[in-house]
């Protein structure tokens, strides 16, 4: 089955979905929005995109759509895809999908309710690197998990751009820090209690965020994020016979796995993919009944409320628990 997909915005990561999506046999690319119909138009032709709507809703009204990628800003993913479910479409939702669980749990029934799919666009955890960490773990390669370091930063000081933006819930904990506690969340399951610190910058965003997860089994989780340090990502799992450290572990562009144990380092690489063309065609799959859905209503409504958590405890200076 051939998926036919439609984006709802133009914003700026569309650059990495569209690409994968013309290139995979099981994603036809059909349609973008805007709320401009010129800017729709333009961006069509650009990326060679066949219709454009100048309306997020005449996108919606297209029979010949079966699932949006919706690509907008924090505070309008619940509300659109609640929208796109209801008028019958499957949703691909860049992630967060919001850092209020109940607006999560509100687009999922209503995914329920429509008999249609809904997923948080966690490109990574799509990829064989972080299907081999599991593995690695779960062998007890380190035997048994005891502390998960994460970091993701970039540096970004336009006060225009809509991740530092508050009216849009902005900042750095959303934007990448959400990687370190998916990450997190993977290795260690669900925390019980979160500790989180934040710098807000001029723009009243997080500009740096740094957070501490506890997780059952005395397992925890440190990590760093922010649009105001310089750029940055790993990830790594310590156990009590050594640890796997990944360099790339978001992005995956250049997928190596470090096993550090007894004083060596043993590096195991693996081929590159597109993570978001996986994503893509893990969600026609599902919709043709062909494989399940890798990450639903769990998954996203565990990372809103750590998500939730992390500010209620940056912004009240005490532990959390949940």
């Amino acid at each position: 089955m051939t998926m036919r997909l439609g984006i709802l915005s133009t914003a700026h990561i569309n650059r990495l979905v569209i690409p994968p999506a013309h290139a995979s046999e099981k994603v036809e690319l059909v349609a973008v929005a805007s709320r401009d119909l010129a800017r729709a138009e333009e961006y069509a032709r650009k990326w060679e995109i066949p219709r454009a709507y100048g309306s997020y809703e005449a996108l919606l009204e297209d029979a010949d759509v079966d699932a949006v990628y919706i690509s907008l800003p924090n505070t309008m993913h619940c509300d659109w895809s609640v929208k796109a479910v209801e008028a019958g479409k499957h949703v691909l939702c860049e992630k967060p999908l919001s850092r209020h669980p109940e607006d999560v749990e509100r687009a999922f029934d209503a995914a329920e309710t429509a008999g249609r799919l809904l997923t948080e666009a966690f490109m990574y955890r799509h990829n064989p690197q972080t299907a081999r960490l599991l593995r690695l773990v779960d062998d007890g390669t380190i035997g048994e998990p005891r502390v998960i370091r994460a970091a993701f930063s970039y540096t970004l000081y336009d006060p225009e751009n809509i991740r530092l933006r508050t009216d849009v819930e902005g900042g750095s904990l959303m934007d990448v820090g959400c990687y370190c506690v998916s990450g997190s969340r993977l290795l260690g399951g669900e925390p019980t209690a979160v500790y989180g610190q934040a710098y807000i910058g001029p723009t009243g965003t997080d500009w740096v965020f740094t957070g501490v997860l506890t997780f059952p089994g005395d397992v925890f989780a440190t990590f760093d994020c922010g649009t105001s340090l310089p750029e940055r990502d790993e990830l790594e799992v310590v156990g009590s016979g050594g640890s796997l450290f990944l360099d790339d572990p978001w992005h995956c562009r250049t997928p190596v796995i470090e096993v550090r144990r007894d004083g060596k380092v043993d590096r195991t690489e693996l081929d590159p993919v597109d993570s978001y063309r996986l994503e893509l065609e893990n969600l026609s799959d599902a919709i043709a009944g062909e494989a399940p859905l890798l990450l639903g209503r769990e998954d996203a409504v565990g990372q809103a409320r750590a998500l939730e958590a992390l500010h209620r405890s940056a912004e009240s200076g005490m532990r959390v628990s949940l």
